[in-house]
């Protein structure tokens, strides 16, 4: 199948970028992984749809695009609630809806979370680079939507399942957003070199989401008590929390760096980064220490 439909960028929004799952074994490269920010999100887009998991969907962040399909298809809105709209008609998230010629998608205020995820079925055909479709600055042509972009995509007629919800059950449920549950983390390399004091202090603060955020990480704003010295720079991964020199903590997220010279005491669960990308500032972050299951 090639791809003979397209979708114009009206309006770009805030900030809205093609992601899959990332890319992998370039980290020695320089190559961030990145991918969706909210994989679970993601992947709960490609499951409505029947696509495979990896295939791209556009990552929307908090004010969203206007967008016109010049051709049919199917798509489907997960994650974040940001108040969606076909033809200036609410829509629902989790929703199979049929799209035809000329239809046009938009949003408006953000009712819960920060990043929606688009998805298509058969899912965008962006180029790919480097074994992913996902827009990534540097690595990629495009970072993303600009006014007056074209997204290619796969027509698609209407099928069986459109309007259909999935079964609910362990793994396809739609989580709900509740930015007051605690983010799940391991301990990081240099956990243990804290003192007993100021693990518990790491663990028991209640933080707040700061200003300086985006994907690459986000900075909490709330002071940890810091003994700790500067390391020789060591790997990061996304998901690894860095404590500074003045007791701040840093969050990397999917774009982040490859390597980082602060001292990695946590290291966020996978859920943990889902819940993390759909903080905003302001939002209450406490943390809930999990335990990695020894394999015999």
């Amino acid at each position: 199948m090639s791809p003979t439909g397209h979708i114009e960028i009206v309006e770009p929004g805030l900030y809205s970028s093609i992601q899959d799952l990332g890319r992998t074994g370039y980290l020695s490269y320089g190559v961030p992984i990145g991918g969706a920010m909210d994989r679970y999100a993601h992947k709960l887009a490609n499951l409505y749809l029947q696509n495979q998991e990896n295939a791209a969907t556009l990552e929307i962040t908090l004010i969203g695009p206007k967008l016109r399909f010049h051709n049919e298809t199917q798509i489907v809105i997960t994650g974040a609630d940001l108040s969606p709209k076909l033809n200036e008609e609410p829509v629902s998230n989790s929703v199979v809806i049929q799209v035809s010629p000329q239809d046009q998608l938009s949003f408006g205020s953000a009712q819960s979370g920060v990043r929606a995820y688009l998805g298509i079925k058969h899912g965008f055909q962006t180029t790919d680079v480097l074994g992913a479709r996902g827009w990534t600055p540097g690595i990629t042509p495009a970072c993303k939507l600009e006014k007056g972009m074209n997204l290619a995509y796969i027509p698609a007629r209407p099928s069986s399942f459109l309007h259909a919800k999935v079964k609910r059950h362990a793994m396809v449920a739609e989580q709900e957003i509740d930015s007051t549950r605690p983010v799940g983390v391991f301990a990081g390399p240099e956990f243990q070199l804290l003192s007993n004091r100021e693990r518990v202090a790491l663990l028991e603060g209640i933080y707040r989401v700061g200003a300086a955020q985006d994907r690459m990480g986000m900075q909490l704003e709330g002071k940890v008590k810091n003994s700790l010295m500067p390391i020789i720079t060591g790997p990061v991964l996304p998901g690894t929390v860095q404590l500074t020199p003045s007791g701040r903590l840093i969050v990397l997220m999917r774009d982040c760096q490859t390597t980082g010279g602060y001292p990695r005491v946590l290291q966020l669960a996978e859920r943990g980064m889902d819940q993390m990308a759909q903080k905003t500032v302001g939002d209450k972050v406490h943390w809930q220490l999990e335990h990695l299951e020894r394999v015999t």
